[in-house]
């Protein structure tokens, strides 16, 4: 179960640098407008907008790699993945609803395999 939590963990860290490259990186580009359905003037306008969200995505990822290497970093680890998932569900609510199953879903799977993860390691 660890191993398993630890691997969907770092699935969610990979998806939020891809979340940063796309924001930062890749806003005004065809693949991001794409991605978020706009047009080039709404890209072009809100650009620097999309790389400071980018930019926390970038921070909840650090979060989760930091958690996954430390020795004990279930604390760390947890605190990161409900900052997603809170992220997801706001996100899901105001901006576009398929943002809860792309970004709150995973990490709630996650959370929820770290925590059976720690409760059969203290059982």
């Amino acid at each position: 179960m660890n191993v398993a939590a630890r691997i969907l963990t770092a699935l969610v860290a990979l998806e939020h640098i891809w979340f940063l490259v796309l924001e930062m990186f890749l806003w005004t580009k065809p693949i991001g407008m794409k991605t978020f359905g706009t047009t080039p003037e709404f890209a072009q306008a809100s650009a620097g907008l999309a790389a400071n969200q980018g930019l926390y995505n970038g921070f909840l990822a650090a979060g989760l790699i930091w958690a996954l290497l430390r020795k004990d970093g279930y604390v760390v680890q947890v605190f990161f993945l409900v900052c997603m998932i809170v992220a997801g569900v706001y996100g899901g609510l105001t901006a576009k609803p398929t943002i809860v199953f792309v970004q709150a879903a995973p990490a709630l799977l996650a959370l929820i395999l770290t925590m059976l993860a720690r409760r059969s390691q203290t059982a």
